[in-house]
């Protein structure tokens, strides 16, 4: 099976165009219209799309779901990968759907209840950026019910493999995970004080991280932790958007 990661991140937001002009100064995006039949912004780091923001939609407001970003994980097939999704515990929240121009997709959640989409783009495959690259993701965190149980679904689906992993004491272990031959993020059990079901959070790139905490701030958004230094000796925040969404930045210096 070959191994799938993330390659396109979105945020579903109560308010675009707040959003727009927060990430733009926060991370450092430029912003550019999506001419399709729906209202959606592509945030650009340089001139490669990282990722978009769009209205959230009327039924998840109505599940209850807040503002949030979530992942698109590459699929080669997306009815097939959507149905091993399901015949592997996880649930299917949209069927798999085209977007005109851009590819099929699928919105489904792992058996625990963390949202992530499925992709089938129609365009050329595009070569990931340097690690590092401002404007695009450094890590992606899956904070689990079960971080355990959330990896064998996973590398089940996906082919991710074990990397390092993390004594934290109290806070019980931090898995690092590959994607091919690379570590792409890290899981763990969801703290008990963090009021939220399981959920996928995004690490987007800065120069430093004190300037970024000061461009959250200024902008209305709020610093939940950080800035704290990682044992791969960057230095990382997580926010909240002034929406309510959750995200999170990493520099490799102060």
């Amino acid at each position: 099976m070959a191994t799938k990661s993330f390659f396109w991140y979105e945020l579903m937001t109560s308010d675009m165009k707040a959003a727009e002009t927060f990430y733009t100064k926060v991370v450092g995006w430029r912003a550019e219209t999506w001419p399709g039949p729906m209202p959606y912004t592509i945030l650009n780091a340089d001139d490669k799309g990282v990722g978009g923001i769009m209205a959230l939609p009327d039924e998840a407001r109505q599940m209850g779901v807040p503002p949030c970003w979530v992942g698109y994980i590459y699929a080669d097939n997306v009815e097939a990968a959507t149905m091993s999704i399901e015949a592997a515990g996880g649930s299917i929240k949209r069927p798999p759907t085209d977007i005109p121009e851009v590819g099929r997709f699928s919105v489904v959640a792992d058996p625990q209840g963390a949202m992530f989409m499925l992709l089938q783009p129609s365009g050329p495959d595009q070569p990931p950026a340097a690690e590092g690259t401002p404007g695009h993701v450094g890590w992606r965190e899956l904070f689990a019910a079960d971080w355990k149980a959330a990896f064998e679904f996973y590398s089940s689906q996906f082919g991710w493999t074990k990397a390092d992993a993390f004594d934290m004491g109290a806070m019980g272990t931090y898995q690092l995970f590959a994607a091919g031959d690379k570590t792409v993020g890290g899981m763990m059990d969801k703290p008990a004080a963090l009021a939220a079901p399981p959920f996928w959070l995004f690490y987007f790139n800065v120069p430093t991280i004190d300037a970024a905490a000061e461009r959250v701030t200024q902008g209305g958004g709020t610093i939940a932790m950080g800035p704290h230094q990682v044992p791969t000796g960057q230095w990382i925040l997580q926010c909240k958007d002034p929406q309510g969404a959750m995200f999170a930045l990493v520099a490799p210096a102060r």
